[in-house]
């Protein structure tokens, strides 16, 4: 018996999820089970309660009051018969957030656990079941030990189905290795460290039977080590001070032992096996032990300095274990971080020096939201850039000095901006506001041409500039509630609609297909792309439009929220991207994309923001981040390198004049380079 609280007790009537009622009749199913060894309707209610015990990765306080009394029943069950609580049970003392045991229930709720334990590996030996489910209940007794590795069981929900998630224990950066799980034949990597217990748990203990049962050969040739590893752990009796990767030895170890077939079982042992090798930060590129990644804030973990990193995915993420991308190995991607003025490199050296824009915190009371290159003939370019206070302030480019005073207009955040070269040579600047309001200036005046205007519910949250095939100019606008419109610059009136289905817009860019004639492209709020002509008169009318290729789209599971044109040697092509990081480039003359993808990135997830440029040499070039992060990659989708940034600021926006990036960001405006100086 274990110690646990009444069910006549009034402190039910405290907890949220549970009652007193719904565990004793819970109770009284599993317990009819356990007496005829047959019937399984008790799942289904238990299934309904666990669900009530943790709402959305939140455990309830009930939990620790109702589980002494259903582990205490279930462990009376036959084995085989209770494998699915003993996972469920794990998923729920390894969720995300546990609220600290009442120190009412806490003796009950350990003695709990530590029955568990047993009951479950009884289960595990006992049911005859196939090597997922083996994995996930495995990785439950290691949670019911007490041992910090039992955490990898959240992560680990579907292993042959997605790649691996670390989480830097140095910088707390997430690192992805995409299609880890492989089944190595021979390790590629050396096994961790004899393990020697500081503690060995005395007399009788459940982790005995593994230990007698953890044969050399268990897993196949070469991993005779690994499972040395393991059954010293398990001899131990799996304490609490084991290094991660040791106990994860014992679990891939004990999925070789104990899974149906034994062939499958040997496999998912080896890749579960490549978990006690080593990852890269690309962030911080501290190498650590793949078990500290898997766990949060693990205790003693420490970075690794005697491990060379073998392996690489395109996007920087590193692990030292040639199986994780043994198919496609390649270098890891070139990285710099922000000191001071200098960009330098991870190997020491010198890529260039970033410029901070004079007095662009103006603008930026939170930051700097929009930007745009302002070009003018004969003169030097020039960068607009609004914030939260409706100020738009105008800085060269070659020196980031402020050209005149900030302009003044908008009464709100400026959300949006473009420039409009008119047939006429001169230039004007448009911005839009959060509440829907539009202005015009002049960039060599800096006065207004017309008076902010207009009161868009949603506010503006794209703008562009097109020509159409008669040689006119004219500025398009986009709101979240799906209105787009085409605008007369300089008299302000509305000459054209897109966009007919009114889905809601959240990007929008003008990609060129000739010197006198521009498309539209648009990402919706539900992730899909629009292509639009601005020069038919009819939005349903076709034109020259081509909308981009749904099977394209489809499979590589793109769901675009941004969209940005990219200038190339052979003309202008558009980029898409999502929330993962993944950018495509598409041909708008075909709708087909164009190359390989930018592939997904944790570390620069996120609201994404693009641009491109081409350099002197022809080489193009594509920036992304994400709104709210620090870092930034920079591709050539021509070769596929890439180069990450890590930024001592929050992006807002990305810009591109000439060789020059723009980052708007937190505190203001800067300028770094997109080659070598």
């Amino acid at each position: 018996m274990i110690p646990k609280l009444s069910l006549h007790s009034p402190r039910w009537l405290d907890f949220d999820g549970v009652t007193a009622e719904e565990v004793k009749a819970l109770q009284e199913q599993m317990a009819s089970t356990a007496g005829t060894g047959t019937g399984d309707e008790w799942r289904q209610a238990w299934t309904y309660m666990a669900e009530g015990l943790m709402d959305d990765g939140v455990v309830s306080e009930g939990a620790y009051a109702a589980l002494p009394h259903l582990v205490e029943t279930a462990a009376a069950l036959p084995p085989e018969r209770s494998v699915d609580f003993w996972v469920d049970l794990g998923f729920i003392v390894t969720a995300d957030y546990r609220p600290p045991v009442p120190g009412d229930l806490e003796a009950g709720f350990n003695a709990a656990l530590h029955l568990a334990g047993r009951a479950a590996l009884q289960s595990l030996f006992a049911a005859n079941a196939p090597p997922e489910v083996c994995a996930h209940l495995a990785l439950s007794c290691v949670a019911f030990a007490g041992h910090h590795m039992g955490e990898a069981l959240r992560r680990l929900v579907e292993p042959k189905e997605s790649g691996l998630l670390l989480i830097c224990p140095g910088c707390e950066s997430d690192t992805e290795i995409p299609d880890f799980f492989v089944d190595p034949v021979c390790p590629a990597f050396d096994a961790p460290d004899p393990f020697e217990p500081i503690h060995v748990r005395q007399g009788d203990h459940p982790w005995g039977e593994v230990a007698a049962a953890l044969r050399e050969e268990a897993l196949g040739q070469g991993w005779e080590p690994f499972v040395r590893v393991a059954r010293r752990v398990a001899e131990a009796g799996l304490p609490s001070e084991a290094p991660g990767q040791a106990v994860l030895c014992l679990a891939a170890g004990t999925v070789a032992i104990t899974a149906s077939p034994p062939q499958a079982g040997r496999e998912w042992a080896r890749e579960l096996m490549m978990l006690t090798g080593y990852f890269r930060c690309w962030d911080c590129e501290r190498t650590w032990t793949i078990a500290d990644g898997l766990a949060v804030n693990p205790a003693g973990a420490h970075p690794q300095s005697h491990v060379t990193t073998t392996a690489a995915d395109s996007d920087g993420p590193t692990a030292t274990l040639a199986s994780a991308a043994a198919d496609q190995p390649h270098e890891a991607a070139p990285r710099f971080r922000q000191d001071g003025n200098a960009l330098p490199a991870g190997d020491g050296s010198s890529w260039g020096h970033l410029s901070v824009f004079s007095n662009s915190e103006v603008g930026a009371a939170g930051g700097v939201d929009a930007l745009t290159v302002v070009p003018r003939p004969g003169q030097p370019t020039l960068v607009a850039g609004g914030g939260d206070r409706g100020v738009v302030c105008l800085w060269s480019v070659a020196d980031g000095r402020l050209v005149h005073e900030p302009l003044l207009g908008h009464h709100d955040r400026i959300r949006s901006m473009t420039a409009l070269t008119l047939r006429d040579g001169s230039t004007l600047l448009a911005s839009g506001g959060d509440s829907g309001t539009i202005a015009l200036w002049n960039p060599l005046t800096g006065q207004p041409v017309r008076e902010p205007a207009g009161n868009w519910p949603g506010g503006v949250t794209g703008m562009c500039t097109v020509t159409v095939p008669s040689g006119r100019i004219l500025l398009v606008t986009a709101t979240p509630r799906g209105a787009v419109r085409l605008w007369d610059p300089l008299t302000g009136d509305p000459v054209g609609r897109l966009n007919p289905y009114g889905s809601p817009i959240q990007s929008i860019t003008a990609v060129p297909i000739s010197a006198d004639h521009t498309l539209i492209a648009a990402a919706d709020m539900g992730g899909r792309v629009h292509v639009w002509d601005p020069a038919v008169d009819d939005p349903w009318e076709r034109g020259a439009a081509v909308q981009l290729n749904a099977p394209s789209l489809k499979g590589a599971d793109h769901r675009v929220t941004t969209v940005a044109a990219v200038p190339t040697p052979h003309g202008a092509v558009l980029a898409t991207g999502d929330n993962l990081g993944m950018v495509m480039l598409w041909d708008l003359a075909t709708g087909a994309p164009i190359g390989e993808r930018l592939p997904a990135s944790t570390g620069t997830a996120g609201l994404p923001v693009i641009t491109g440029a081409t350099l002197p040499d022809g080489r193009t070039v594509l920036v992304t981040g994400s709104k709210s992060g620090h870092r930034l990659r920079i591709w050539e989708p021509e070769s596929g390198a890439v180069r990450l940034i890590a930024l001592d600021a929050t992006l807002t926006c990305l810009a591109t004049a000439g060789t020059e990036l723009i980052v708007g960001h937190d505190r203001g405006v800067l300028k770094l380079p997109l080659a070598r100086q």
